[in-house]
């Protein structure tokens, strides 16, 4: 075999073997450029050799809401704002409201017609409406410390969004409630009826 025809026969084979490479470029869908780029590298930072890096599993962060109770200062109706973790439900918030102030709200002053003139008490709400079930027996007089308490119930829970009217009943039946210009209502109430108790800010 002469020099020239294995000098031609190595050339063919090299421009063969770089025709398949190619090809197979081609079909593993590699683009081909015209110029070199520069490839950013991935983020960082990465995990060192033989470990996994594993996924932090998502956290439910707690929301804080602020809950408004109103209490008694001076004859006023005073709306306190309480730090709670979630929304309260209607009775639970009216509940917060009958347990009364805490020590450091009492310290400031505040205090509770709610003992005395309605000791307990439940809440249901009916739409944009709060039916409040008054338990035990009592007379409809419209004594001051009533007109303070039963203002407390209604400016506390209509301070909620989803709360406009509260109606007071006993044993299922409507109650006469005093307003704060001491008439008797049976129709439901809005902090509109206790403004003129309500204390400036």
């Amino acid at each position: 075999m002469s020099p020239r025809w294995t000098w031609r026969s190595g050339r063919w084979r090299g421009v063969g073997g770089a025709l398949v490479v190619l090809a197979l470029l081609a079909g593993c869908g590699v683009p081909t450029e015209d110029a070199p780029r520069t490839v950013a590298p991935p983020p960082g930072p990465f995990p060192s050799p033989g470990t996994i890096a594993a996924t932090p599993s998502p956290t439910l962060a707690t929301g804080r809401t602020t809950a408004v109770l109103c209490f008694v200062r001076d004859d006023r109706l005073v709306r306190v704002e309480r730090r709670v973790d979630g929304t309260p439900t209607v009775d639970a918030q009216l509940q917060h409201l009958l347990a009364g102030p805490t020590p450091a709200e009492r310290e400031t002053g505040l205090t509770t017609a709610l003992p005395g003139a309605v000791p307990v008490a439940t809440a249901r709400p009916r739409g944009t409406e709060v039916d409040v079930e008054l338990g035990g027996t009592g007379d409809e007089t419209g004594r001051s410390d009533e007109v303070l308490a039963f203002g407390q119930i209604v400016c506390t829970l209509t301070a909620r969004s989803d709360v406009d009217t509260v109606a007071f009943l006993r044993g299922g039946a409507p109650l006469g409630v005093p307003r704060a210009d001491g008439s008797l209502s049976r129709r439901p109430l809005a902090a509109d009826d206790y403004a003129g108790l309500v204390a400036p800010r």
